[in-house]
């Protein structure tokens, strides 16, 4: 398959038809460019808030649910363009409103029209003490015709267990919001890092630029990003392809599934395989004090 990683800019829309004629065009371009996958950012639907006004697109509680309100078009949209251009999106990700407090919420849709959705397992402090948006579902293996795919949004990346738990997925799609330098290196060496425990492909995803209408992500750094196992078959440094930093783009790889069989049945080394034998190796542990 071909993957395609959107460095993605936030807009002040002045209508819904904006809205539909930029991911069109977006879905489109990526298209053209033989791209199968296509992974949009965590919390690009944010500009869809703007559509309720700029006072509720500024406004943190109001904002959650301009955005939950309009995830129904949102979904037609996508699924449509899926069709239309028969490839695999990731939906940028979105607060949707719960029985309890918004979730972060990302969905799959394939060009048949199958929808899956894959929840945030884990707030950021930004996300659970100033927002108050909770953890969701649980983590879904999709199996779809492109492979098996998961995804960790964001901050999910940086915990290894969750990738873990995805260790039978071919590519994980990593969505992600990050203000500054700090945060997307953050979340680019957990997708590194996933890609090596895992020795499957990460595709990660990015909001940039500037949104001065929004409080929650008024100011965004990122770039798209496509990582592999360093290993027999892929790059020394186990990239894939980049892009660079806040430049809105597509970012895009070709991903070679038997490659990835390759290495996890007779690469190098076989982390994926060798991930149990730490457990009682961590149970042994002792305590030495040097003087």
């Amino acid at each position: 398959m071909k993957a395609a990683a959107a460095a993605y800019p936030l807009n002040f829309l002045d209508s819904w038809a904006q809205y539909e004629d930029k991911i069109a065009m977006w879905v489109r371009q990526a298209a053209e460019n033989g791209a199968d996958l296509l992974v949009f950012p965590e919390y690009g639907a944010m500009e869809l808030a703007t559509l309720a006004g700029g006072d509720v697109a500024w406004d943190l509680e109001k904002s959650l649910y301009a955005v939950s309100d309009r995830l129904p078009e949102a979904d037609e949209l996508h699924a449509r363009l899926a069709a239309e251009f028969n490839v695999h999106i990731l939906a940028a990700s979105a607060p949707e409103a719960t029985q309890t407090r918004p979730v972060n919420r990302a969905r799959l849709i394939t060009p048949q029209g199958g929808i899956g959705v894959q929840d945030k397992q884990i707030m950021t402090r930004f996300e659970r003490d100033i927002w108050n948006v909770i953890p969701g579902g649980p983590l879904t293996v999709f199996d779809t015709a492109l492979g098996k795919i998961g995804v960790l949004i964001c901050y999910d990346c940086e915990f290894p267990l969750l990738g873990r738990a995805l260790s039978e997925c071919d590519v994980i799609l990593v969505p992600s919001c990050t203000e500054g330098l700090s945060g997307y290196w953050r979340v680019r060496i957990g997708a590194m890092a996933r890609a090596l425990e895992n020795q499957c492909v990460t595709v990660m995803s990015s909001v940039v630029g500037v949104a001065p209408w929004s409080e929650a992500v008024d100011v965004s750094t990122g770039a798209g990003g496509i990582f592999c196992p360093p290993d027999d078959g892929f790059p020394h440094r186990g990239v894939l392809a980049e892009g660079d930093i806040d430049r809105p783009s597509w970012t895009y790889a070709d991903i070679d599934l038997d490659a990835i069989a390759h290495v996890r049945r007779d690469g190098s080394v076989l982390n994926r395989s060798h991930w149990a034998e730490q457990e009682h190796r961590i149970e042994t542990v002792t305590r030495q004090q040097l003087r």
